[in-house]
């Protein structure tokens, strides 16, 4: 059983140092129950974790076994997990250095002293990496790349000869990941508030598609520090871009084409420093292979970049790269030291509490799904077990036609509440992949929604309402039947009876919540955001108002 729940350094109902409590329980190499906490207490990014797990173990009747191995996941502000009842407690050794084991700790559990161990923030991402794609290769380079982990915000290590290596860790590139969680300037543009940090990345790589890298833009921005720092005191950068610029505006707007200008080159930089030590890395090590995890991870024009670049035979990035993912990289992490592999998992690994979650449907059930959606109609999804990390990819989704930019803004800004410069995400088969995106062999990257791919600009109509502004689209690619067999099979039908060969899919859930867990949430929300219908378990319900 590993335990992701360090305790916030400040206590307050918005996460702002540690964030996305989790547990994971797995058993010779395979995810027997996993628990993303926002989806079981309904608040956002939930770090309380230590108030809740008596009642979390006691629901789902762990508390009276005691056969497990436990592992605890640290953060940068600290080594320790106490809960609330005073019943669970362990601290970790404190050590200047990452270990690439498991260290020993002291661990009370339900008032009894218990083994259990810590496991580095850093490690913990890359081990999210095995549980979708198996023991890592041989001769790898690992990065972990985040806002901060343990020691440090960026680590790369070695794989040879079945052993790992730690080859750096440090805060060197941590300007870069603040562009996206702590960086002021981008914070007033985006027209955030601090305690909104974990939905700023999002929000800053949408608008930076609607910008252009400007060389004078970056110096400038270097002179100033970028800004990072101008809390409650904004009025340093409009003095200095009216100054540099001419710029003379009374607020920071998102359709400022110069805020537009700062914003892509920030993810410029981002990407060609990030990139660039990559490149170091790789000739200095000669890898063949990457594993790439972290926040910064979800960073999908670098990780098309990094696919593209062809520095390495094949990238491995996990659907759960971000610190929801920290609980199941540590659990899979001590099995696989434990027992020399690990199963290979879709990620549909959100099962806590789900009781017999099973999805059940003939062909009848599939047409009248599709049948409603060419009706122009928004359709909830709520099938089996959610999706592992942040990406809908099928069983926790909202779908409609991707072929009106006008659906697209409803589904977006009507029934989510999103923000007018966020794009939505199509689905489709792999075959329909190959025909937009006129790429010979889709990546499997594209699985989890974490690729780019440029759309072949005379197609780009026929799914307007998935088109970026640059001319992407951040595809999830259905390859396999037995990848999510109700989304292929009905794409299948979409494509084969009506020439639909693309669906929006976006994840349920209105803004400023989590994705939906169960049906009867599912339901709810449904409701609350004027869906149209949804689909339970395979079963379609039209919904009246």
């Amino acid at each position: 059983m590993a335990v992701y729940g360090i305790q916030d350094r400040i206590n307050s109902d918005t996460p702002f140092y540690v964030h996305d409590h989790a547990i994971t329980l797995m058993d010779q190499g395979k995810v027997i129950k996993h628990l993303t906490l926002e989806r079981q207490t309904r608040n956002k990014h939930d770090n309380q974790l230590y108030h809740h797990i008596y009642d979390l173990l006691k629901e789902e009747g762990l508390i009276a076994k005691r056969e497990y191995d436990l592992v605890f996941v640290d953060n940068v502000v600290g080594r320790s997990f106490i809960s609330s009842c005073g019943r669970f407690r362990f601290e970790g050794p404190l050590n200047d250095s990452l270990s690439t084991m498991p260290e020993k700790g002291r661990c009370w559990w339900l008032d009894q002293k218990q083994a259990a161990h810590g496991l580095n923030h850093e490690l913990a991402h890359l081990g999210a990496c095995l549980p979708f794609y198996g023991t890592f290769r041989e001769n790898s380079l690992l990065i972990h790349f985040d806002g901060g982990g343990s020691l440090s915000n960026f680590s790369a290590w070695t794989f040879r000869n079945g052993q790992l290596k730690s080859l750096e860790f440090h805060w060197d590139l941590k300007y870069l990941s603040g562009f996206f969680n702590a960086n002021a300037l981008v914070f007033g543009v985006i027209g955030a508030k601090y305690k909104e940090q974990n939905s700023v990345p999002g929000k800053m790589m949408g608008l930076a598609a609607y910008g252009t890298y400007r060389e004078e833009i970056e110096s400038w921005l270097v002179k100033n520090e970028y800004f990072a720092n101008i809390w409650g005191n904004t009025s340093v950068f409009f003095h200095e871009a009216k100054a540099q610029f001419g710029w003379s505006k009374a607020h920071l707007n998102q359709d400022d084409p110069l805020l537009q200008d700062v914003v892509a080159t920030l993810q410029h930089i981002f990407l060609r420093d990030f990139l660039l030590k990559v490149e170091q890395l790789q000739k200095s090590t000669g890898a063949d292979y990457l594993y790439y995890s972290g926040g910064s991870a979800l960073n999908i024009v670098a990780n098309t970049k990094l696919v593209e670049s062809t520095l390495f035979k094949d990238v491995f990035i996990p659907p759960c790269p971000e610190d929801s993912g920290l609980s199941l990289g540590a659990a899979s992490y001590m099995e696989w030291l434990k027992h020399g592999r690990i199963e290979k998992h879709g990620p549909y690994l959100s099962n806590w509490g789900l009781k017999a979650n099973q999805t059940d449907y003939d062909q009848a059930d599939i047409k009248m799904c599709a049948d409603h959606l060419i009706q122009n109609k928004v359709i909830g999804i709520c099938n089996g077990d959610g999706e592992i990390g942040p990406r809908a990819l099928g069983n926790r989704s909202i779908l409609a036609l991707a072929n009106s930019r006008q659906l697209a803004d409803k589904v977006s800004r009507t029934h989510k509440k999103r923000e007018w410069y966020r794009p939505v995400a199509p689905v489709m088969l792999e075959r329909n992949a190959v025909y937009y995106s006129g790429q010979e062999k889709i990546h499997h990257l594209g699985r989890y929604m974490l690729l780019d791919f440029s759309i072949a600009k005379e197609k780009q109509s026929e799914i307007e309402g998935v088109v970026h502004v640059d001319g992407t689209a951040r595809i999830q690619v259905i390859q396999r039947r037995q990848q999510n067999p109700y989304l292929f099979d009905l794409l299948t039908y979409l494509d084969e009876c009506h020439g639909v060969k693309a669906l929006i899919n976006t994840s349920f859930n209105i803004k400023g919540e989590p994705i939906v867990n169960t049906t009867a949430g599912a339901l709810k929300s449904a409701r609350n955001m004027q869906l149209d219908g949804i689909v339970l378990n395979g079963k379609f319900k039209e919904l009246q108002y």
